[in-house]
């Protein structure tokens, strides 16, 4: 049958070639590699002939085609009687996508895959840096094109990450800019290169200055320390997981769902205060506690078995991406309205489709509003929900200040002022009057 072989390079010195590996490319008389940009490849016979796959990176518009194309070639030359040998830089198994994507194809067509494993990147990485990466902290490994193309670190900030394969100026550059979202522009980043081999270089540059050099290249690695040990949100999951545990605080683990109800509304109402006076360092403080409410609440959830933090980030993220089709489909809007449109559309199906909600009437738009908003904003969300259905309600024979101050927030809404934030700042004004007075 025949056979393909996988073979990892290593890091880049041929002596940290494994010996399997080793004498399987000196008894070979072709090899298949995915680039030549690799310094082991100089150490093998002259008389070895070596095919690489750069061009396919040339022509392809993206790296998903460049593998798909490299794992077809690869199952094709494999079909032949000789079968295939082909190498890939370090491991086979470490940040290779041609590795399983050839594994896939060669079940479906019945052949036959042998990897020879190979020393990866991450053993010289966190030999030159110092880092042991399973140490309390962990070290996290993390593709720079996947975190080059978020918005937002992929990775737990709280913990130290190396970031593989930043092979150009231009992706250290969008990897700075998804960094910039969590850390410091000063916070320290090491540049390391050639891993493992006599070119090593090492160098430690502040975040903003990450893409001011060109010494990037296909050996390139970045190193990010932490933003700081309590910089997550795992963090906070941990500490109030010890709170509530036996060893933990007393009244933290007498707090039920229900007894932290007034908690939860204090500390938005304190956000909102903070938010009034626009004051960075009391927003963020009043966030933090709006958070340790909310994990505090995650952890009884869990501890009871009703429900688990994953799980809420995951409705909420799907709910997220469900409602955005123009963002995360091919949903084609033009402005604000149609984006409110299609929500509201998006929204009542989502409420049809609830178990125990058959029997309810269509119509039902306002049931999903929390009814202990305050007054004037439950005002402003029914007017809006109502508005966008085209249904007039009849508010004949309500108390009469209280249709005066419905209307008040009706005119506020057409003049795109939100009535409660407006009294809520006339409030404060008065409060700050009496303390001058």
């Amino acid at each position: 049958m025949t056979t393909i072989t996988i073979v990892g390079l290593g890091p880049g010195d041929p002596g940290l070639l494994t010996k399997a590996a080793w004498d399987l490319l000196h008894a070979a008389d072709e090899l298949t590699v995915r680039t030549d940009q690799h310094p082991t490849l100089a150490a093998l016979p002259d008389s070895l002939r070596i095919h690489s796959f750069d061009a396919i990176y040339n022509r392809a518009e993206d790296f998903a085609s460049v593998y798909r194309q490299i794992a077809d070639q690869v199952i094709e030359l494999g079909s032949r009687p000789q079968g295939v040998i082909y190498a890939v830089p370090g491991d086979p198994a470490v940040g290779e996508a041609t590795t399983w994507l050839i594994r896939d194809l060669a079940a479906a067509r019945g052949l036959v895959v042998r990897v020879l494993s190979g020393v990866s990147f991450v053993e010289p990485a966190c030999l030159a840096l110092g880092v042991d990466p399973l140490e309390r902290d962990g070290l996290q490994i993390v593709d720079a094109m996947v975190a080059a193309a978020g918005h937002a670190p992929p990775f737990d900030t709280s913990r130290p990450a190396l970031l593989a394969q930043c092979y150009s100026r231009a992706l250290a550059s969008d990897v700075k800019l998804t960094l910039l979202h969590s850390f410091d522009d000063q916070h320290p980043v090491t540049v390391l290169s050639a891993a493992g081999t006599s070119q090593q270089r090492m160098r430690v540059v502040p975040l903003f200055e990450l893409d001011r050099s060109a010494d990037f290249d296909h050996l390139t690695s970045l190193y990010v320390p932490p933003a700081g040990p309590l910089g997550a949100y795992s963090r906070l999951q941990e500490i109030v997981a010890h709170l509530r545990a036996p060893d933990g605080c007393p009244w933290d683990r007498e707090q039920t769902l229900q007894t932290l109800r007034r908690d939860v509304l204090e500390e938005l109402y304190e956000l909102l205060e903070a938010l009034d006076v626009d004051d960075d360092e009391q927003i963020g403080e009043e966030l933090g506690d709006g958070a340790l409410a909310l994990a505090m609440l995650a952890q009884i959830a869990a501890e009871e078995e009703r429900f688990r933090w994953p799980q809420v980030m995951t409705q909420v993220c799907e709910k997220l991406i469900r409602r955005h089709p123009h963002v995360f489909g091919d949903v084609a809007v033009d402005g604000v309205e149609e984006v409110l449109a299609n929500w509201a559309r998006i929204k009542e199906e989502e409420g049809k489709g609830k178990e125990g909600n058959e029997g309810k009437k269509e119509n039902g738009l306002l049931d999903s509003v929390p009814r202990a908003l305050p007054a004037l904003s439950l005002a402003s969300k029914y007017q809006s929900r109502l508005g966008r259905a085209g249904i007039t309600p009849d508010l004949s024979g309500a108390d009469a200040f209280g249709l005066a101050l419905w209307e008040l927030v009706a005119e506020a809404r057409a003049a795109d002022v939100d009535a409660e934030t407006a009294l809520r700042e006339v409030c404060q004004r008065a409060a700050s009057a009496a303390r001058r007075a």
